[in-house]
């Protein structure tokens, strides 16, 4: 039998007022990378005083485990994927559950992280809350995150040092950026998502620390002068030869009888011309709607989206 494993990470304030960061990580249990990455994240913290006296610390982080029978398993997800389940009727049903035996496993994980989630707004008296969501994908060939329409999403993860996707919350629904955001909480509250590489390529632990560590220096956690150039360095030589910002084309929704099985070789931002063919199912061969750049195509048996279609903004004639 395999140890239990806990849902909160870590935890760390110098007691000095500020934002409530919150890290999730393995939001999908086949994603070890970002638990790995802040496992290692609040070792560094703790020593970081021993090293640096005047280390300042402005704010509260906390690092959350998503999906943690997922984890357990080694799954995608147990029923359902979790992250497109943050929909506020899914939440009010869930909330309004009389009885577990209503809930199936990704319901329960749910309710059990947005009541820490405001059990920790409530403890820290929060006045801003950053989310910021890790992940890895299946798929070779880039970093990149995503950001709300929200100018503050937008303007964080540009300090990620990685190519911005926007609009990708358009293509699809329920993830953490459209659930965490001002309607939904009483602190100013603001998401971001990080793909730091693909599931099981050693890096993309790395990749991780450096996005939460340029993630706190963001939003004024940790000083400028606090933070090691290594980080900004990291994400900035594996975005060499990316796009810095694109939009999302198109995103090709898929479900479990479809029998979806994505052409052998494509990479994170690989261009692609219309009428390509990319993948196939149970109706026969799928083309491509749009000439652009693939991303996020399907590797793996679990999963919702087949793959999403981006162009840059240049690319866009702008």
């Amino acid at each position: 039998m395999s140890k239990q494993i806990e849902r909160i990470i870590g935890r760390y304030d110098q007691g000095r007022t500020g934002p409530l960061l919150i890290v999730f990580a393995g939001m999908h249990g086949n994603e070890p990378a970002g638990v790995l990455a802040l496992e290692e994240m609040f070792r560094m913290i703790e020593r970081e005083p021993q090293t640096n006296p005047n280390f300042v610390f402005t704010g509260r982080i906390l690092g959350i485990r998503g999906n943690l029978a997922a984890l357990q398993q080694q799954k995608r997800f147990i029923v359902k994927d979790i992250n497109r389940q943050f929909t506020p009727e899914n939440i009010e049903r869930i909330f309004n559950a009389t009885h577990d035996d209503e809930l199936d496993s990704e319901d329960k994980e749910i309710r059990d992280i947005l009541n820490l989630v405001n059990q920790e707004i409530e403890n820290w008296q929060a006045q801003k809350m950053v989310i910021l969501d890790l992940h890895t994908t299946t798929a070779f060939g880039g970093i990149f995150s995503i950001a709300t329409n929200d100018e503050e999403s937008q303007r964080i993860a540009v300090e990620l040092h990685a190519p911005v996707i926007r609009k990708l919350v358009d293509g699809i629904k329920g993830t953490t950026l459209h659930y965490f955001n001002n309607d939904n909480f009483k602190p100013e509250t603001v998401a971001v998502t990080f793909e730091s590489g693909q599931h099981n390529e050693e890096l993309s632990e790395k990749r991780a620390i450096a996005a939460i560590t340029n993630c706190m220096r963001s939003i004024g956690l940790v000083r400028a002068e606090d933070v090691e150039n290594k980080h900004d360095k990291i994400l900035i030589e594996y975005s060499k030869g990316l796009p810095k910002i694109a939009d999302l084309l198109y995103c090709h929704s898929i479900a479990p009888e479809d029998s979806f099985s994505m052409n052998p070789g494509y990479k994170n931002f690989q261009k692609i011309k219309k009428g390509e063919f990319l993948a196939q199912d149970q109706k026969g061969k799928i083309y491509s709607k749009e000439e652009g750049r693939i991303l996020m195509p399907l590797y793996q048996k679990q999963g919702e989206d087949g793959f999403f279609i981006i162009k840059t903004i240049e690319e866009f004639g702008f």
